[in-house]
């Protein structure tokens, strides 16, 4: 058998289990039905083999100084795998992935909440008034060292958002992960399809 027909045949099954992968409305909506009311929300850079030239500079992370590509997840308090987005160029950041894919519209649709690390602050722009959609810890700057009563809030979160952890290592747990080609759209399906995949096997 030549090697083309069964990259074929594997590119096909991957793409019928990236199909089956849910979408990020269904998912939230499915939670907020179950009575849920918050989500976890982490992102996770999937290291990628360096390119040469210029394309290997979209593809660099400065926070995590290597070359991969950025995914969005969402898991509930427990720490499943609800959602993925798709895979962007790592030097993406986590706000600007979230934005793209409108994440605090459909929380807001859903009736649910989000709590997420510090890489999200400033995500959630809205009026002071309402209730966050996203909800993070707090940064100290320069000047401005955190507060005790901050500083205890700030652990608080890191214990709750604990089990978005646990999702993404069971994601990451797939060795082909460890050699992901730096096409998006490529990626995005192999993610998607590990993630149908990953939630079988866990939840047996």
């Amino acid at each position: 058998m030549h090697r083309t027909t069964v990259t074929r045949w594997v590119r096909e099954v991957v793409g019928l289990l990236a199909a089956r992968a849910p979408r990020l409305d269904r998912a939230l909506k499915k939670i907020a039905r179950s009575g849920g009311g918050v989500v976890l929300l982490d992102g996770s850079l999937i290291r990628t083999r360096r390119r040469t030239g210029t394309a290997k500079r979209k593809n660099y992370s400065g926070k995590s100084k290597c070359h991969g590509l950025l995914v969005i997840a969402l898991t509930d308090d427990r720490g499943r795998l609800l959602w993925v987005s798709a895979a962007r160029p790592g030097r993406t950041s986590e706000i600007t992935a979230c934005r793209h894919d409108h994440l605090t519209d459909r929380l807001r649709e859903a009736g649910l909440g989000a709590i997420a690390d510090l890489s999200f602050v400033g995500l959630y722009d809205s009026s002071p008034d309402t209730d966050p959609a996203v909800i993070t810890g707090y940064k100290a700057a320069r000047n401005r060292p955190l507060t005790r009563g901050r500083k205890l809030s700030n652990t608080a979160l890191a214990a709750v958002r604990a089990p978005v952890e646990h999702g993404f290592a069971h994601l990451k747990n797939w060795r082909v992960l460890g050699k992901v080609r730096t096409d998006p759209k490529w990626a995005t399906a192999l993610v998607r399809a590990l993630l149908v995949l990953t939630y079988r096997e866990v939840a047996r």
